[in-house]
């Protein structure tokens, strides 16, 4: 059965403060990923925690290499990276004892969204948290 994103998870994820670990987030200004980590940390006063292979500090956050490097767990992965990785991402949040994971829009894997679901995590799947909280 396909994922459907549920309005009551949308609005309680973006309007309850969290710790959001964004996956593709770079200083790269001209990436979506930079422009939504700045409105959700802005915006919505979460708190981000860029994560890249090169670990940069984005919007002033220090960054890791990867979500198993953050030390402190995180409300919230969201995914910026392509569908065919995305899988590996929501494992990874899974093991990280993540609460969430949102998957970017155009970021879609079914497979993926139903082990988090199993696994007890809140799903969102083929929306950006930018679009959805100015709706709010």
């Amino acid at each position: 059965m396909p994922h459907h994103n549920d309005p009551a998870v949308i609005r309680r994820l973006l309007t309850t403060p969290g710790r959001w670990a964004v996956v593709g987030l770079s200083t790269n200004r001209g990436r979506a990923a930079y422009g939504v980590a700045q409105y959700l940390q802005q915006g919505l006063g979460m708190t981000i925690v860029p994560i890249h292979p090169a670990a940069p500090t984005v919007h002033g956050s220090a960054g890791h290499a990867r979500l198993a490097d953050v030390p402190d767990p995180v409300d919230v992965v969201d995914v910026f990276v392509n569908s065919t990785r995305a899988g590996a991402v929501v494992d990874d949040a899974i093991a990280a004892g993540a609460g969430a994971v949102w998957l970017q829009l155009g970021v879609v894997d079914e497979a993926a969204a139903a082990r988090a679901a199993a696994a007890g995590l809140d799903v969102v799947m083929d929306a950006c948290p930018a679009i959805e909280g100015r709706r709010l």
